[in-house]
């Protein structure tokens, strides 16, 4: 699902919001995330997930067309751990 058809089904389901303000809370939603991330916050959403912020150690890897050892930087990766209710949704039979 992209975001538009978020929003879009978020409007079907909710016809006496307007379109415009059901996107604005979505883009607020997602840009306040972000922000809690850029600083470092852990961001949990009880029954969903948690978003955290993980660190790679630097490292050399190979460019893998060539196979000459390529130096990586340290670097920070967004990662998403679903929550239990998440979980069992998705896995019940």
């Amino acid at each position: 699902m992209t975001k538009s058809e978020l929003i879009l089904r978020l409007s079907e389901q909710n016809p006496h919001l307007y379109q415009r303000d059901i996107e604005k809370i979505v883009s607020t939603i997602f840009d306040e995330i972000t922000e809690a991330l850029a600083r470092g916050d852990r961001v949990e959403l009880r029954g969903f997930g948690a978003f955290s912020v993980k660190r790679r150690d630097a490292r050399t890897g190979r460019n893998p067309r060539t196979g000459e050892a390529v130096s990586v930087t340290e670097k920070y990766i967004p990662f998403f751990k679903t929550g239990k209710q998440l979980r069992e949704r998705i896995n019940c039979d």
